[in-house]
C-alpha cells in the first residue's frame, strides 16, 4: 500500500505553486518512471488549485494502467496553502488525512506566509523552491500505514469525529472543461507524456470493455 507523493502547495492562483514536495515512484516501471512522475505533478497541481475552500477529503482519479486507481487526498489549510498525499487505492484514508495534517502543520510553524506568498513555480524538472526534508522521513515511514507514531495516532483519533469529503477530479473541473483538453494544452507536459497518457487511456478502456 505505498505512498507515491506528499506535497505541500500554494493554492492561492492559477497555477498552484508546489512549495515543498518528496516522491517515492520506485514501485513504477524505470522506462515509464517519468512519464508518471510528470503526470503526477499534473494532476496535483490541478487538484491543488481547484480545491474549494476548506476542502479536506478525496480526489478519485482514475489509474493510467492495470494496477487500478489512486488516492488523491487533499487538505485545504489556512495560510493560502494546500497538502495532497497520493496513495494506491487501498491506503488508509484517515493515515494519509494525518501525514497531511502533520505536515501542513510543520509547513506552517517552519514558514511564514511572507516566506512563499510571492515565490514562483520551480523551472522544469527543478526541486520545489522551499526545503522540507520531514517529508521524505514521513513518505518513507509511513509506506505501510500500521507503523504509525504516536502523535499521528492521536491525530486519527480526533479525526475519528470528522467525515471527509469525496470527490473525482472530473467533478473540479470547470464547466466545460475535460481532462483531457487539459493534458493536450498542458505546457508541463511533454510530448512523450502526453501520447502516454493517450496510449494507457486507450488500453484501460480496451481492458474495461472486455
Amino acid at each position: 500500500m505505498p505512498v507515491y507523493y506528499v506535497g505541500i502547495l500554494r493554492n492561492t492562483g492559477r497555477p498552484a505553486v508546489e512549495l515543498a514536495a518528496e516522491k517515492k515512484l520506485d514501485s513504477f516501471n524505470f522506462l515509464t518512471r517519468p512519464k508518471y512522475s510528470e503526470f503526477l505533478d499534473f494532476t496535483v497541481g490541478l487538484c491543488a488549485e481547484r480545491l474549494e475552500k476548506n476542502y479536506r477529503g478525496e480526489i478519485k482519479m482514475a489509474g493510467m494502467d492495470k494496477t487500478g486507481d489512486y488516492r488523491f487526498q487533499a487538505y485545504d489549510y489556512k495560510g493560502g496553502i494546500c497538502g495532497v498525499v497520493v496513495t494506491d487505492a487501498n491506503y488508509n484514508e484517515r493515515v494519509a488525512q494525518a501525514i497531511l495534517a502533520k505536515s501542513l502543520e510543520f509547513f506552517a510553524g517552519k514558514y511564514s506566509e511572507s516566506a512563499y506568498t510571492n515565490l514562483q513555480p520551480s523551472p522544469k524538472g527543478s526541486p520545489p523552491p522551499l526545503a522540507m526534508p520531514e517529508l521524505k522521513e514521513y513518505i518513507d515511514k509511513y509506506q505501510r500505514p500500521e507503523d504509525i507514531d504516536p502523535i499521528l495516532r492521536i491525530q486519527m483519533e480526533l479525526d475519528e469525529t470528522k467525515t471527509f469529503m469525496h470527490k473525482s477530479i472530473e467533478a473540479m473541473l470547470d464547466r466545460g472543461e475535460k481532462l483531457d483538453s487539459l493534458v493536450a494544452k498542458s505546457d508541463n507536459l511533454s510530448s512523450q507524456s502526453k501520447m502516454f497518457y493517450t496510449q494507457a487511456k486507450k488500453q484501460n478502456s480496451c481492458c474495461i470493455v472486455m
